[in-house]
């Protein structure tokens, strides 16, 4: 694949009005304005996240303006995407103190500097400022029949469950992002595809303007379910090395090619034949630690990536605790020892909730599993406990 054709087929779930028009576009040599939105409802930038960072480094490379928009004021509503329940709101001191490394870290992938650098934005900058007038004026372009359509908010409906205005509004805050910086593609994972397609029909009603949409895959497991804090395998790409190599060392198997595509710059050959041994009935193992090393690579670097592979390979494949945290304990239900460890026993239970053991490697939520010999518990992040 050449650079366009990378950029548009490599970890895209699709391109809205189509992939062919925006293609013409692209090898006309025009330069288009491209960004994606993040809201700050926490503090870290998660593996999530790096699929569309990579992803807008890709049009950074072929000399487009990108844009890095922090959602400070969208952050404090809450998006209601994938969510069941209705998102508790945020104070502006909280969001802003989430957004605060948030540069810093999108830093690993993006170029601020040089000759075609990110820019940064806040949409507070136009939101905050905007009169009741100027939001009527929005709204008069959407109808009520637009927003409720949503599949999320008629599933709500159906289980009787709370849809609050300021959730059904959401979209609609976040597709005029697109208008206030008068873009030409948005970027986002398709999980956004509701709020991306918002903002190219604000583009269309209140510009006359055709903006590209362009949805990113997602991680996902056998169930469909996001790999990250739903499942107790969130990343962190602020995290340490050795940290970023165990934490991807626990996904399911099932994420590996997805997870090479949409997170490496592995070649797709190679990818593709990956999925083919795998699919043969060879071990999984090692093309996982080869995600692992090329992710913890493009984060840190070369080096480091050795060393947290290394340190895997001696904890989980040869049971070689690191000298300052070993520790051994006698074969027992896996909750006796965690109250040994953190003290009590609701602080033990608190851990399993927090999805923060791991026994060989494997998130474990069950205190009651009866441990083994030569076993090696993870309490945490730094903890590590080998079954004697």
């Amino acid at each position: 694949m050449d650079k366009i054709d990378e950029l548009l087929n490599r970890g895209v779930d699709g391109v809205l009005p189509s992939k062919s028009e925006l293609e013409k576009v692209l090898r006309s040599g025009k330069k288009l304005k491209v960004y994606q939105g993040f809201d700050p409802t926490s503090p870290e930038l998660h593996i999530g996240h790096l699929i569309g960072l990579r992803k807008l480094r890709q049009w950074q490379e072929l000399g487009h303006h990108v844009i890095f928009l922090i959602g400070d004021f969208t952050g404090r509503i809450g998006d209601p995407s994938g969510k069941d329940e209705t998102r508790p709101s945020l104070t502006k001191d909280e969001v802003d103190k989430n957004a605060q490394t948030y540069k810093e870290q999108a830093a690993k992938i993006l170029d601020f500097d040089g000759k075609n650098p990110v820019s940064l934005m806040f949409n507070s900058s136009w939101s905050d400022k905007m009169s009741l007038h100027d939001f009527f004026t929005i709204a008069a372009r959407v109808t009520f029949q637009q927003l409720i359509e949503r599949d999320l908010y008629q599933k709500r409906l159906k289980e009787n469950k709370d849809l609050s205005l300021v959730e059904m509004l959401y979209p609609l805050m976040q597709g005029y992002d697109s208008v206030a910086m008068d873009v030409d593609v948005e970027v986002g994972g398709r999980d956004q595809l509701f709020n991306m397609m918002m903002g190219r029909h604000l583009m269309q009603k209140l510009k006359g303007k055709n903006k590209f949409v362009l949805t990113t895959q997602l991680l996902i497991d056998k169930e469909g379910r996001k790999v990250g804090k739903t499942t107790g395998n969130a990343v962190a790409i602020a995290d340490s090395p050795d940290q970023i190599f165990g934490a991807i060392m626990s996904f399911p198997d099932e994420v590996i090619i997805k997870g090479l595509e949409c997170l490496t710059d592995v070649k797709m050959e190679k990818i593709e034949s990956i999925e083919k041994q795998i699919k043969g009935g060879k071990n999984p193992l090692e093309f996982k630690k080869l995600l692992a090393f090329e992710v913890v690579k493009q984060l840190s670097d070369d080096k480091s990536a050795q060393i947290a592979q290394k340190q895997f390979e001696s904890i989980h494949q040869k049971g070689i605790l690191p000298a300052d945290t070993q520790t051994t304990v006698t074969a027992a239900p896996l909750i006796n020892v965690l109250i040994n460890i953190a003290g009590s026993k609701s602080q033990a239970k608190r851990l399993l909730e927090q999805n923060a053991i791991e026994i060989d490697g494997e998130v474990v939520s069950n205190g009651n599993i009866n441990l083994k010999s030569g076993q090696i518990i993870k309490v945490g992040k730094k903890t590590f406990v080998k079954v004697e």
